[in-house]
């Protein structure tokens, strides 16, 4: 049995939840509270030293940090299109990932964070560097459907999920028509299941920074 280690709100999580649900994978979920610490207890540092989510447990096999469960989900179940074993195609996914756990993790992903969880709006450079991101794979995808060839891949799932929630860092995704269409073509795919709605307290925190950036522009 797949247990999967997770944290609702977490975009890195949800790629992971994703991907097994995309593959038609049985798997039991554990959440975890992470304002109580709940990830880094005795048992959840045995898992990952590192005292991170998500965690995937395969049978005796144990797998930490999104990008690598998913590879191993896509080497160990899934078609080749997933994870290409050709050179050029496994370098172009590989730089996807690359880029889900740092342009993404710097730009949407921090400001999702700053509003939901803090608060507080985006400073400029986390503005500045998800448009540059934005802007990267809108150049991208005006050469095809998805981010690494003619069919989706384990790089379109790992930049989903804070990509599909940008307005909740007030990233404003309309003049990227491109990122629109491919966030719609993720959501089209079978077993799709979107990233979870905020709750009522990250939504009150979203709403008091909008009404702070229309009061100072008054």
């Amino acid at each position: 049995m797949i247990t999967l280690y997770t944290y609702a709100q977490s975009g890195n999580c949800h790629k992971v939840r994703l991907f097994l649900n995309l593959l038609g994978l049985p798997f039991e979920t554990r959440e975890l509270n992470l304002a109580q610490g709940e990830h880094r207890t005795e048992q959840m540092l045995a898992l990952n030293p590192l005292g991170q989510v998500p965690v995937l447990s395969d049978g005796e096999k144990t797998f930490a940090d999104s990008q690598a469960i998913l590879v191993y989900l896509a080497r160990r179940y899934g078609a080749e299109h997933w994870l290409p074993l050709d050179p050029e195609g496994l370098a172009k996914v590989t730089r996807w990932l690359a880029a889900a756990a740092s342009e993404v993790q710097f730009g949407p992903a921090a400001a999702r964070v700053s509003v939901v969880f803090r608060g507080e709006a985006p400073t400029d450079e986390v503005s500045k560097r998800s448009i540059r991101l934005l802007q990267a794979m809108s150049r991208t995808l005006a050469l095809g459907e998805w981010l690494t060839g003619e069919q989706a891949s384990i790089a379109d799932v790992a930049m989903f999920p804070y990509l599909s929630v940008a307005e909740h860092g007030l990233i404003d995704l309309a003049p990227f028509p491109r990122v629109r269409d491919w966030l719609a073509r993720v959501a089209a795919l079978p077993g799709f299941v979107p990233m979870p709605d905020l709750s009522p307290e990250m939504a009150a925190r979203r709403d008091s920074v909008l009404a702070a950036i229309a009061l100072k522009a008054a």
